[in-house]
């Protein structure tokens, strides 16, 4: 029997530093600044710590798939941890370690621990991480061993793109994506129909360089690929008095997409569109939200693709067959089981998705006991969505809901269950604002026709308070929809504004309007996000919530009826 080493090498080199140990998993868009190198995640047990130089230990990454190039920002400005050290696989911050080598000659080391040597090492004040071994302080060396090496299969095309014969931006996606399967243990690559590019919002000025580099080199997509929400309003930033120095930056960042031949649909909802894959179809998308989304409820199959590495796959149309690609992988590590209120609202689907989400931190969960509440698709994008925020798995089952529950837990698959004290205990960590708020936000991830219709229906009329902003994010397709059916119109005399292009997880100021205080939403996605993208407090509740803020600019802060 092959006994696995107390500590793997996934990306070599060498690092020295004090530890930051941390036994819950982090987000580094959303989580951590770029700027200062701090961790900015509210909910996390590092908040206000700042890695920069530190050994980071954590289980694994969570999240947004656009840490990735956060982390590539941190490394090339000298302000990123000295070593990545994780006790499960991870793929998000490892691509982005691998970019910094691969295209940047600035290269991060990352190991992959046992979970016994984890923990012993996480109690360490300080790590030396050679190639060949490990000293936590100043003791006795502890091996490591090399990259592990999978038997990597190429065909015969996939051996031209690597030799250069599709030129020179491929040549590199193929490397890049060969060294991912290498580490995923992957031992050939699958064809994909469709991608769906995560990387084009302007995290950082990494983003940028990337796509600007692989652009310049003549990359162009081989398969249709849609693109995620991104940083601005493309055609009104300008207008809209963003500010040139961010602005110019991240319109070019859409550009350079754009001109590597991706379709400009700027949404974080692509499942909404026309072009969404069907049952079984193999596609490469990113965005945490949306690959959970198409995994699923539409029964694709996607791993949770990393920024940067999403356009690889794009420009090849390869991706490693590893992960949830395998049906084998796809069924449910642990039992969800939930104590139902007895009457709930539209809040109770992005909250438990939450839950769930700390429930199943690290493995596929399938929740039981909603089947008889009969999710529609909104409150299941709700729950997928807010899900991603707090946890690493690509997808998740929901007993008699979601197509593919009938596959089931696996044999040593544990329980857990979701108590009524857990989502009061959820309620009230999403809710730390005050009563007052003067911003509503909607459309996280971007709000469907049926989002908008059930907003404009549940204002009925009303007028926004005039201190109170409402500001409504969606796809083009979708507004335009909302426009030919009196949606947009209504809304509009709501004193609601319906913004295109970008989210609320990339708005900035002056959009995201400066006097703004507290902010009321009804995604669970923001209310994770929200307090350390903006600054600000968020309130989280129901679509009737976020109507009593705009028409009254407060909401009470208090369990809902169905909680109380």
């Amino acid at each position: 029997m092959t006994v696995s080493p107390a500590a793997r090498s996934i990306l070599a080199g060498s690092a020295k530093g004090p530890v930051i140990a941390s036994p819950e998993a982090l987000s580094f868009w959303g989580g951590v600044d770029p700027v200062t190198g701090k961790v900015i995640d509210v909910h996390h047990p590092l908040h206000g710590r700042c890695l920069t130089g530190g050994i980071l230990m954590m289980p694994s990454s969570r999240g947004s798939c656009t840490g990735s190039g956060v982390l590539l920002d941190l490394i090339l400005t000298g302000r990123a941890p000295a070593a990545l050290v994780f006790s499960e696989a991870e793929d998000v911050l490892t691509l982005g370690a691998l970019i910094a080598a691969e295209m940047f000659g600035k290269p991060l080391p990352v190991l992959r621990l046992s979970p016994e040597a984890f923990i012993t090492l996480s109690k360490a004040q300080t790590l030396e991480i050679g190639e060949t071994q490990i000293i936590a302080d100043g003791g006795a060396p502890i091996p490591v061993a090399p990259p592990a090496t999978a038997a990597l299969v190429l065909t015969e095309a996939d051996r031209a793109m690597l030799s250069g014969d599709k030129g020179i931006a491929v040549s590199q996606a193929m490397r890049i994506i060969s060294a991912m399967a290498a580490q995923q243990g992957a031992t050939t690559l699958v064809d994909v129909t469709q991608g769906h590019i995560d990387g084009c919002i302007y995290a950082s000025p990494a983003n940028l360089t990337f796509a600007e580099k692989m652009a310049d080199m003549g990359a162009t997509v081989c398969v249709p690929t849609t693109m995620n929400a991104i940083s601005v309003d493309r055609a009104n930033w300008e207008k809209q008095g963003i500010p040139a120095d961010f602005g110019d930056p991240a319109a070019r960042l859409a550009d350079a997409y754009v001109r590597m031949g991706c379709r400009p649909t700027f949404t974080c909802s692509p499942y909404l569109l026309d072009s969404a894959p069907r049952m079984g179809e193999s596609i490469a998308w990113a965005e945490s939200n949306a690959v959970i989304f198409a995994n699923t409820v539409l029964g694709a199959r996607t791993a949770k693709h990393p920024d940067f590495l999403d356009l690889c796959i794009a420009l090849t149309g390869r991706a490693p067959l590893s992960g949830v690609y395998l049906e084998e992988n796809r069924k449910a590590e642990r039992i969800v089981e939930i104590e139902m209120p007895e009457k709930i609202d539209d809040s109770f689907w992005p909250l438990i998705g939450y839950l769930a989400g700390k429930a199943a931190p690290d493995r596929i969960p399938l929740l039981k006991g909603l089947a008889d509440r009969k999710p529609d698709r909104d409150d299941l994008k709700a729950l997928c969505a807010a899900f991603g925020t707090t946890s690493a798995a690509p997808m998740l089952h929901i007993e008699g809901v979601t197509p593919e529950a009938h596959l089931g837990a696996n044999d040593d698959a544990d329980r857990v269950t979701i108590t009524r004290a857990d989502l009061k205990d959820g309620w009230t960590l999403l809710n730390e604002g005050p009563d007052e708020v003067e911003l509503v936000a909607i459309g996280s991830p971007h709000a469907s026709l049926s989002e908008c219709q059930a907003f404009a229906a549940a204002l009925d009329g009303g007028k926004r308070r005039d201190d109170v902003a409402v500001i409504v994010t969606a796809g083009h397709d979708v507004i335009t929809a909302a426009k030919d059916d009196g949606t947009l119109a209504a809304l509009q005399a709501s004193g609601v504004q319906v913004l295109p292009d970008l989210c609320w997880c990339s708005i900035s100021e002056p959009l995201f309007p400066t006097r703004t205080r507290a902010v009321m939403t009804n995604s669970g996605k923001y209310a994770h996000y929200g307090p350390g993208l903006s600054g600000r407090a968020v309130r989280f509740g129901s679509l009737a919530d976020c109507v009593t803020a705009a028409l009254m600019g407060r909401v009470p802060a208090r369990l809902p009826d169905w909680l109380a």
